[in-house]
């Protein structure tokens, strides 16, 4: 399927070489993919720890999503414009630099504790990501030919599974390592007493983050010694005719910011209750730290999907994989819903499969044709990613208010628009 018609290819060296080259920058860029994977699913572990801790609600622990996703609104199209003025390899090592400092906001927000300073760590944390997001998703796409944009970013999304796999299940090791006490024998504790039950707890992810923060410098620091290709076709130059129509003319692109709107707030909700869903007694009846497990199996499904879906996209159009996969996962939440057991478990495990090829799929049937609009392109999908703050606490007043166990029809309306899109809504009209 056609990405940027702009792609540019070195003429200078030998037809070996630019390729080279570029699977050398694959290999590099794949490697920001695991950390921002790895680093963003330690949230599905922060909310049931944090929920435990300041004994919050569904609604309230969901700010967790939301202070996280919410920075993805506000720092896209900033990001887009970082990239037309100092370049794709610079706002990468900006993002990664953003990363550790939000990651090491993290040690006094547990020292005090307090979970406003939390969400503002995320929100720091989110800011870095946003970055890396919309300079490593369009250039994976562009850094090779066109028709198989879809299939590598698959495969470097797959890396990003990676990460969210290992996340879940180091994160339930480090930070949920003490047995919380009951909410009820929390809420009986003096006011001394709760604030220093609040920081033993809250302690658990100081030396995590720590670790995170240093790692996230060290990685700035070697991409920035790392030469890149220059993708000029991919990026807009003052003076470009191009800077003067409307992103917003680009039909497929706008549909495609709803479709990742939907699709990353139904994968960060699902993700976000499967601790608390599994440990209900009809469901798993499992302890935090076990069902924290589970949720690697969720995310573990996406990476085994996304390695399968690069190599189906090299020989099948991309639309119709992903309205197959979103027509799957539908059917699988809904399955869950009317369910209990293990039947309830497994089957919303399984979505993280159908999942997997949701995202690189929307955001290269997106970018199409956008030539040198390819960053601020990516710069209006990446903010769609805001969908991950909304439909999370959307999310969590409906379980408050009927249930968790069928909470999860809001997914299922998310998945449907996702198979419209694929089918239609994906088609690219590309002004003149």
């Amino acid at each position: 399927m056609p990405i940027p018609s702009t792609q540019v290819s070195p003429t200078t060296t030998s037809a070996a070489g630019p390729q080279t080259s570029y699977r050398a920058a694959l290999i590099v860029v794949t490697t920001l993919f695991f950390m921002w994977g790895f680093v963003t699913v330690l949230n599905d572990v922060l909310v049931p720890h944090l929920k435990s801790i300041f004994d919050l609600n569904y609604t309230r622990v969901m700010f967790i999503q939301f202070a996280f996703f919410s920075a993805y609104f506000i720092f896209s199209i900033p990001s887009a414009k970082l990239i037309d003025t100092i370049g794709y390899k610079k706002t990468m090592v900006v993002g990664l630099f953003t990363m550790g400092l939000g990651a090491l906001l993290f040690i006094p927000a547990a020292s005090v504790p307090s979970y406003p300073l939390f969400l503002g760590a995320l929100m720091v944390l989110a800011a870095g990501i946003t970055a890396l997001q919309v300079a490593a998703n369009p250039y994976v796409a562009v850094l090779g030919p066109p028709e198989t944009a879809s299939s590598r970013l698959n495969l470097a999304q797959a890396f990003n599974s990676l990460g969210t796999t290992i996340g879940p299940y180091l994160g339930g090791l480090l930070i949920l390592t003490a047995v919380p006490q009951s909410m009820d024998v929390v809420r009986q504790m003096s006011t001394d007493a709760l604030q220093v039950y609040r920081i033993h707890e809250a302690s658990s992810v100081k030396l995590p983050y720590l670790i995170i923060g240093l790692a996230l410098f060290v990685l700035g620091l070697l991409i920035a010694l790392f030469k890149l290709p220059a993708m000029p076709g991919a990026e807009l130059h003052k003076g470009d005719p191009a800077s003067k129509k409307s992103l917003w003319v680009y039909r497929h692109l706008v549909l495609g910011a709803g479709a990742i709107f939907v699709y990353v707030g139904a994968e960060v909700a699902i993700g976000s209750f499967l601790i608390n869903y599994f440990s209900q007694p009809d469901i798993g009846d499992l302890s935090a730290v076990v069902a924290a497990r589970y949720v690697a199996y969720y995310w573990g499904g996406a990476m085994v999907g996304r390695f399968i879906g690069s190599a189906i996209l090299q020989k099948v159009r991309t639309g119709t994989v992903l309205g197959i996969a979103a027509a799957a996962a539908a059917l699988l939440v809904c399955v869950s819903m009317l369910s209990t057991g293990h039947i309830a478990m497994w089957s919303i495990i399984f979505v993280g499969f159908f999942n997997s090829v949701m995202f690189p799929s929307i955001f290269a049937l997106g970018i199409a044709e956008l030539g040198p609009r390819t960053g601020d392109g990516s710069g209006l999908l990446v903010m769609a990613i805001v969908g991950g703050a909304i439909i999370p606490v959307v999310q969590g007043a409906i379980a408050d208010g009927i249930g968790i166990h069928h909470a999860f029809l809001l997914p299922v309306v998310c998945y449907l628009y996702i198979v419209y899109y694929a089918f239609r809504g994906s088609r690219p009209v590309v002004p003149a």
